[in-house]
């Protein structure tokens, strides 16, 4: 809210070129103090390892069951750590339960090299939307977010925040052009208002908007809007642009 609208005080008499109550002109000053403890990054990261610690802490039982439904579903790890780009450009290993078979990266080079329509594909979103390397457990993974639970500790690290901007790989930089430093001014986020948009379904320019809206316009409040958002597409993850 623009605070000066507060001091649009219709007829009312002044004394010596002030207003007759002098409390009025101390509310720009309250309103830029609300917008700065808003936009606090202090304030952020409190809430940040606060409201992490508590998920991991509620939520360890079914962290325990995806992570038995990882293992026994395939062979191969539990985890899979991606090298993305974080606050400063400085790079980071992004957690996430592993959703694809193992030697994925490997087979992803033989996939694309036998495929021009799926190389069109991955060049325009990083990504395959009917990935041949994803199991049967990791399509659910994926289409409800579960898959991304282990980055509470990206998030307890320092390494990100739990809403913010889409944790991008290195080969991604080009995409962005300009905008590459406004975005990683602040740390990427665990969701974010890409995911709550339409993910995938989004183009990759609409991606990189949504991006900068956000680093703009961030603030407590636009962050408990998209956290609630989150939860409704977790809840209900038909046609979310996961996958």
């Amino acid at each position: 809210m623009d605070t000066r609208v507060l001091l649009r005080v219709d007829h009312q008499p002044r004394v010596h070129g002030q207003f007759r109550w002098p409390a009025l002109r101390a509310l720009p000053r309250w309103g830029v103090l609300v917008e700065r403890v808003l936009r606090s990054q202090r304030l952020k990261r409190l809430v940040d390892v606060t409201v992490a610690g508590l998920a991991l802490t509620v939520g360890a039982p079914l962290f325990l069951m995806v992570a038995l439904a990882v293992g026994f579903s395939s062979p191969g790890g539990l985890f899979y750590v991606q090298r993305r780009l974080g606050q400063g450009h400085k790079p980071f290993g992004c957690i996430k339960f592993r959703t694809m078979v193992q030697g994925a990266d490997r087979q992803l080079r033989r996939t694309l090299k036998n495929s021009a329509r799926l190389q069109e594909d991955f060049r325009h979103r990083f990504k395959l939307k009917n990935d041949p390397r994803i199991t049967p457990v990791g399509h659910m993974l994926r289409r409800t977010s579960l898959d991304e639970l282990p980055q509470l500790f990206n998030i307890l690290r320092g390494e990100m925040s739990l809403v913010g901007p889409r944790p991008i790989v290195r080969a991604e930089m080009e995409r962005y052009g300009k905008a590459m430093d406004q975005v990683l001014s602040v740390r990427p986020g665990l969701t974010g208002l890409w995911q709550v948009s339409g993910r995938n379904n989004l183009t990759y320019a609409q991606r990189i908007a949504l991006d900068l809206r956000y680093v703009s316009r961030r603030s407590l409040v636009l962050d408990l809007v998209i956290l609630w958002r989150t939860v409704g597409v977790v809840l209900f993850p038909k046609d979310n642009g996961a996958y």
